[in-house]
């Protein structure tokens, strides 16, 4: 029987069966419940790929993963496999995560505790650009600032929002009467 396995050890054990699907190892998180373990297994796309990390992908991934921990036999007794992907809650850490976040809506704080939330535009080198909008008070227009340039290492902690406008039933007279027909 398998000795209990750090998430390091697991980690090091898949890193090569999940490159070798063309994606990186996020992260590997352990739980144990009594005899049972859950390993977590999030993964994420290389910076260059502009492909997408579709079900197939990350079905292939699994097979992978499962297969690396049955030959390494690293986790004690029975374990439930999850592997997914980062989920949108994650913060952004790593220069990759940044670089797929262009063009969505992000809350950046930084090392001196101030808050720069706007659209990522742009990852140049070791830098972000976040263009600052200020939404706009009883359906007025958000205001748009001059791009902010933020070095990654003054960022302490960022996240992309989640963007629900245009979402559901207008609720406005101009939009009801929109799509009648004179």
């Amino acid at each position: 029987m398998a000795a209990a396995a750090g998430a390091e050890q697991v980690r090091e054990i898949l890193e090569p069966a999940v490159a070798a699907q063309g994606l990186v190892l996020d992260d590997v998180e352990i739980h144990r419940a009594g005899a049972r373990s859950t390993v977590v297994v999030s993964l994420d796309l290389p910076e260059d790929d502009e492909g997408e990390l579709d079900l197939d992908r990350v079905s292939d991934a699994t097979r992978a993963v499962s297969d690396a921990l049955d030959a390494a036999d690293v986790i004690a007794g029975h374990y439930t496999l999850e592997v997914g992907t980062r989920g949108v809650a994650r913060p952004l850490t790593e220069r990759r995560h940044f670089v797929r976040a262009v063009g969505r809506t992000v809350t950046v704080q930084l090392a001196d505790a101030t808050t720069v939330a706007g659209r990522l535009t742009e990852v140049v080198d070791g830098e972000i650009v976040v263009v600052p909008v200020k939404p706009g008070l009883k359906g007025r227009r958000p205001t748009v600032g001059e791009p902010v340039r933020l070095s990654l290492t003054d960022v302490r902690d960022a996240r992309v929002e989640v963007d629900l406008t245009g979402l559901g039933p207008v609720d406005d007279e101009a939009g009801a009467d929109a799509g009648q027909e004179s």
